[in-house]
């Protein structure tokens, strides 16, 4: 029902301001390239905003916190709006309802026909009494499905509580017809006391039927695969952890289980992210249906699938080359052992003569452009390689990512697709041991049977985990517990067959990286957190309190003795036969060792434990196919085949003189993954919010020349940037580098972007330390590094130094010794000598992320080791260099299409100063060079929208890759066929004394708007990321340093229309791609109340593709505050394009109150800095996106959808939402 949209028509009630606000979202867009912005609409048909509000007292980044809140407790038996939260915060009650004016409105919606309701109201987490109110008045009238936030996971983050509870009152009451229709089957309606019926949950537990509920059903199928391999793969008294490995048609299913379950409490499925507690299971686009792409040079796999209908090419109903034929025609699935019914009417053999043609069809092709001799079936055994690389890296990434070697796991391999991939898996991952039970493709269901009775309940905290914090959790527990076994028995589950599972939610007071303790068997919450905490972060802060922010008991029914099966037992007490063993069949099949080989294969059912199957061979049942590769051999059990697998050595290469596409396919995965790996290691090791939590930051690996070979796409800004400061550093240290050097860079003459994004730069050496042989760099953004301002972004700088620190570039690293000394001098005595600047304001968070950054590259150096030894030095450079010529020919081929029609290309806009951005592009016909020419931008300016050149290189590869609309290697290559020209002195090439703070984030969005008005490929988006920025303390006007705190934010806005599609509203574009801060995380951290978030109806430019509207964000201040407005697009409108209109400017409001209480608004234009009191407000009315054609041309039925338009699998899981909040940072 959810995915495919089909559940219950239901009306959404929310505090008012807040209509628009599942809309909204976090207001990141899910693709990053993806200039036709497609989000999933939201679930509900109706909202209606209840005039209600509420908000917490004190807030959490107050300097004298501890003096502030002792106040608001002695005013809360005197002030009769103040009570105490669920969580034990205090709570201030604004606004109550108007309880006829909710009755009307649901009476309203019930004479509409709604029957069906979420509730979501503002800190209902911790003060539920007004959902409480609603659900009793809708009862009234009559609903019988009324899903409240406050009541299915009562945690912070209203958004997401908000998608949770529309969810539940979409698919709930579907679920209820579902069961009910079930029911009548039954003569005694389930109801007698013999009956027992469940349905399994998310979090791979059952429920009784008159329990489940929408919001726990959403992963139920795959649930129930974890719990099958856990309990048919894991043994407790051989704990060696199981890496599941689920294959489907579709996609392929990974997680991991060490003897617990993991779950994860804010998880999207189908773009609607809820917050229920679900198995933690990673969900990638590669399945026996992913179809098989040959596209600039690579071999692809997916992410689109062929689906059922048609389904793979042997399915003859027309569909393309799959995973699945690629198998069929290596010999690894055998026709004759498949049931006839495909084709039109269904009863006919898989088609081996089609899928033989394609691929010979696609061996010429391949061959003709690569100008080598691959036969058939060594370019579809290239495809099952490439496909078996996509599957190995998030694998990895499960494991190391989380400090786990990879190699110390079993993998227990299951679904339909699986065993034809098991031993090329566990070979790439260095796993020796596959457990694969005879029910493995259909372990989901197997796993059902095995699953226990779960019921859970949870409850918000806020203390710290000290004695008397501890003693309140404890109290909290006992009544949890209580609650949850009263819920169990009633399920027919005995008391003595309950058992618990106890967690606490903890962080470190000042971060926001929450950890989901398990009581441990020694009950020592505190040293486990702090040992959990340092083997996934690498470190801990002894000097912090722990705050424990939620209470959680999973309570387990144990009802059912089910005996164990997993293996190892099995395994140690059997004697293996040396039989020889007689084959039921025989196959002709094609492996990497030795092309053909002729392949017994046996039926399951004839073979008996104790008996060893060598490879290679093929397995069979009646409903899987296990391939054992040559050198593996398959160990027969009771209920399981082990597959033994033997590790790689060092691979060859088969191609001296040429490069293999099929090996350079796996490259491009292998360079990627090392820059994504070094990603996770920055955020780990890292301490500051804005890396740790907001992911701002980029990592990359670069040649000896200093080109860059693989960028993983965080920050669309830092595209390609870094190269520059990587090859600025060669040149100066040419000569003086030696092994354990690393070197600190940010100043934009040398590189960089604005001063506030440090890069970390390792040479990387040879086995002999003799040659440099990569560069490896990190680039993460400081959110304080000195200067005029707290947060380093002053809206009123002129000149570079008022930025604050500033390097050309140093050693902070000098034979492995970290120089503090001179990273003392860079970020406090240098910053500090400048006229009315300060040192930076946190120090030793400074030193801590640069430290990390130093860790990150590290990290790389390992994994290039890795590779080198692998597969030797020369071929790692051979193909470090294909990956880039890669690129490079994806961007040719792509510019010599659009020159046929339009060789010289053009376009001017300007910044709201006037300052023009001129550029003019001319591109060869014959070889897709192309230059680009800015000469005619304005000089530079006397502010800070200044930007250095690097940003518009990385301008130029974003909308390159964006045009290009696929997926290529975001390396050196993509520039390569391009020429810029930046004339000195102007806006986007100033001299070394400009300011360039606000260069970084919002000219680079101007800049996208040109390159992409030049190609003509979409209307202008909102041009800006509208900046506020709001705090108090720092250096007064007498130099005295005092107690505060900043922060700032970024705003998003409409989207511009394009040729067959509109724009979308409340959405980050281009460059910017900035989660929002949720409203109640907002309220609880800084002294606000945001009253304010929707939609600018209207401000999308008209035309015959409308462009996307902006939003309205209002917050109002509690206390005296600095306030820092920093925007454009505020004079100049966003461009409509081909007769479509131009989207509404951006409008900053202050409401000011005066002495005599009267309040005025004021237009405080697109920059200002003011000095607010309490209860003022600021007004952000941020731009439209332009339209699309005239108005007066006839409207195409459907927007066309950008890209293919095969079924395109949506990834999800932790590792997801990981890479999803990178590409989501500023």
């Amino acid at each position: 029902a959810l995915l495919e949209r089909k559940g219950e028509r239901s009306a959404f009630l929310v505090t008012k301001g807040f209509k628009d606000l599942l809309r909204i979202g976090n207001q990141s867009r899910p693709k990053l390239f993806d200039l036709n912005i497609v989000r999933p609409d939201v679930l509900y048909d109706d909202v209606v905003e209840v005039d209600e509000r509420v908000t917490i007292e004190d807030y959490q980044q107050d300097p004298w916190r501890e003096q502030s809140v002792s106040k608001t407790l002695a005013a809360l038996d005197t002030d009769p709006h103040l009570v105490r939260g669920r969580s034990n915060e205090i709570v201030r009650i604004l606004k109550t309802p108007d309880i006829e004016a909710v009755r009307a409105d649901l009476q309203s919606l019930f004479d509409n026909g709604y029957r069906s309701l979420a509730v979501c109201f503002a800190h209902s987490y911790t003060y539920s009494d007004h959902e409480l109110l609603v659900e009793k008045l809708a009862r009234e009238v009559g609903f019988p499905q009324i899903s409240l936030s406050s009541q299915l996971l009562p945690m912070i983050k209203m958004t997401s509580r908000g998608a949770s509870s529309t969810a539940d009152a979409y698919l709930t009451p579907v679920i209820r017809r579902y069961v009910e229709g079930f029911r009548k089957g039954f003569s005694d309606g389930l109801m007698s006391d013999k009956t027992r019926c469940e349905f399994m949950q998310s979090d791979g537990g059952l429920a009784d039927f008159e329990k489940f509920t929408g919001l726990k059903a959403i992963l139920s199928g795959t649930a129930g695969g974890v719990v099958g391999h856990a309990r048919t793969s894991y043994d407790p008294n051989h704990p060696k952890p199981v890496i599941g490995f689920d294959m489907g048609g579709t996609s392929t299913d990974v997680s991991r289980y060490d003897g617990k379950f993991d779950h994860t409490f804010e998880n999207t499925t189908a773009g609607i992210t809820v917050m229920a507690p679900q198995l933690d299971i990673n969900t990638i686009a590669a399945g026996g249906g992913s179809i098989l792409f040959w596209r600039h040079g690579l071999f692809v796999v997916g992410p689109d699938s062929a689906g059922a209908h048609p389904g793979p090419a042997c399915y003859r109903k027309g569909g393309p080359l799959t995973v699945t034929d690629a198998n069929l025609f290596l010999g690894r699935l055998l026709p004759d052992h498949f049931p006839k019914i495909f084709g039109p009417n269904e009863n006919e053999a898989l088609d081996v003569e089609v899928v033989k043609e394609r691929f010979e069809a696609l061996s010429r092709q391949i061959n003709e452009e690569t100008g080598q001799h691959k036969t058939a079936k060594q370019i579809a055994l290239g495809f099952i390689q490439v496909a078996n690389e996509s599957m190995a890296k998030p694998i990895r990434a499960l494991t190391e990512a989380r400090g786990f070697d990879t190699s110390a796991h079993n993998l227990a391999c299951f679904g339909g697709a699986g065993g034809q991939h098991a031993c090329a898996i566990a070979s790439s991952l260095g796993i020796q041991t596959v457990i694969i039970h005879r029910y493995s493709s259909i372990l989901s269901a197997y796993g059902m049977a095995l699953a226990d009775i779960v019921h859970e309940s949870q409850e918000p905290s806020s203390c710290i985990l000290n004695e008397a914090g501890l003693e309140s959790c404890r109290a909290r527990i006992a009544f949890l517990k209580k609650k949850v076994t009263t819920e169990l028995m009633a399920g027919n589950v005995p008391a003595d067959r309950v058992s618990f599972e106890v967690y606490l939610n903890l962080r470190y007071q000042g971060t926001d990286n929450l950890l989901m303790i398990l009581e441990p068997s020694h009950g020592d919450f505190v040293k486990e957190f702090i040992a959990q905490h340092r083997r996934e972060f690498s470190f801990d802060f002894p000097e912090r309190e722990i705050l424990c922010e939620d209470v959680r008991v999973r309570g387990i029914g144990h009802s059912l003795n089910v005996p164990p099966e997993t293996p190892q037992q099995e395994m140690l007490s059997l004697k293996l036969s040396d039989e020889i063993l007689l084959p039921d069949d025989e196959a002709i099949a094609y492996f990497a060792d030795g092309g053909e080989w002729k392949t017994p294969v046996y039926f399951l059912r004839n073979l008996k434990p104790s008996q060893v199957v060598k490879g290679p061979s093929i397995l069979l049942d009646s409903t899987q196919t296990l391939v054992v590769e040559p050198g593996a051999q398959a160990t027969i059990l009771s209920k399981h085949v082990v597959l033994d697998v033997p590790r790689t050595g060092k691979k060859g290469d088969a191609t001296p003189d040429a490069i293999d596409p099929i090996r350079l396919s796996i490259f491009g995965h292998r360079f990627m993954s090392i820059a994504e790996q070094m990603g996770r290691t920055f955020q780990k090791t890292s301490v500051s919010t804005n890396i740790k939590e907001r992911l701002d930051f980029s990592c990359a690996l670069f040649s000896p020349e200093g080109r860059l070979v693989a960028n993983a796409p965080h920050v669309p800004v830092h595209l390609g940037s870094m190269e520059y400061a990587v090859r600025f550093q060669r040149d100066q240290y040419a000569s003086q580098l030696k092994p354990g050097d690393v070197i600190c860079s940010n100043h934009p003459l040398a590189g960089g972007t604005h001063l506030p994004d440090i890069t970390i730069i390792t040479p990387i050496w040879n086995a002999e330390q003799t040659e440099i042989i990569f560069y490896v760099a990190s680039r993460g953004h400081h959110a304080e590094i000195g200067g005029t301002q707290p947060g380093s972004m002053p809206s009123d700088s002129k000149l570079l130094y008022e930025e604050g620190a500033m390097t050309m570039g140093f050693k902070i690293v000098s034979n492995g010794i970290f120089d503090e000394d001179r990273v003392h001098k860079f970020l406090c005595e240098e910053p500090a000598g400048f006229p009315k600047c300060s040192a930076t304001r946190t120090y030793n968070d400074n030193v801590s992320d640069l430290q990390a950054a130093i860790s990150a590259n590290q990290k790389a150096a390992q994994l290039i080791d890795v590779l080198v030894q692998e597969y030797s030095l020369p071929v790692v450079h051979r193909y470090m260099n294909a990956i880039n010529k890669t690129a490079e020919t994806a961007v040719r081929q792509y510019l010599m299409e659009v020159a046929k029609t339009r060789p010289k290309l053009g376009f001017t806009d300007y910044m709201d100063d006037g300052t023009p951005i001129v550029l003019a592009i001319e591109i060869d016909p014959a070889t897709g060079s192309a230059s680009f020419d800015f000469t005619g931008t304005g000089k530079e300016t006397f502010n800070c929208l200044n930007a250095p050149p690097a940003i518009a290189h990385s301008a130029i590869i974003y909308t390159l890759r964006c045009l290009i609309g696929v997926d290529i290697p975001l390396n050196q290559g993509c520039l390569a066929p391009i020429s810029v020209k930046i004339p000195e002195g102007t806006l986007l090439n100033p001299s070394g004394y400009a300011a360039v703070c606000a260069g970084n984030p919002i000219t680079s969005q101007r800049i996208t708007d040109v390159c992409l008005g030049a190609f003509r490929a979409c209307a202008a988006s909102q041009g800006c990321c509208n900046i506020i920025s709001f705090g108090m303390g720092g250096r007064d006007e007498h130099g005295v340093d005092k107690p505060g705190f900043g922060v700032g934010e970024t705003i998003c806005g409409g989207s511009g229309a394009g040729p067959g599609w509109h724009g979308t509203s409340g959405v980050h574009i281009h460059m910017t791609n900035t989660r929002i801060t949720d409203c109640e995380v907002y309220e609880l951290r800084y002294p606000v109340i945001l009253r304010q978030f929707s939609i600018r109806e209207g401000s999308g430019g008209r035309g015959r593709w409308r462009g996307g509207d902006g939003v309205v964000r209002e917050p109002e201040f509690r206390m005296p505050l600095s306030v820092s407005m920093l925007s454009e697009r505020r004079v100049f409108r966003p461009y409509g394009l081909d007769g479509g209109e131009s989207g509404q400017a951006g409008l900053n409001q202050y409401v000011k109150k005066e002495a005599d209480g009267k309040e005025r608004v004021i237009n405080i234009g697109g920059k200002m800095e003011l000095d607010v009191q309490p209860g003022e407000r600021i007004l952000i009315h941020t731009p439209g996106g332009g339209g699309w054609g005239t108005t007066s041309a006839t409207v195409l039925d459907k927007v066309m959808a950008n890209g293919s338009t095969q079924k395109s699998f949506e990834p999800r899981g932790s590792l997801v939402d990981w890479n999803h909040e990178a590409a989501s940072a500023s």
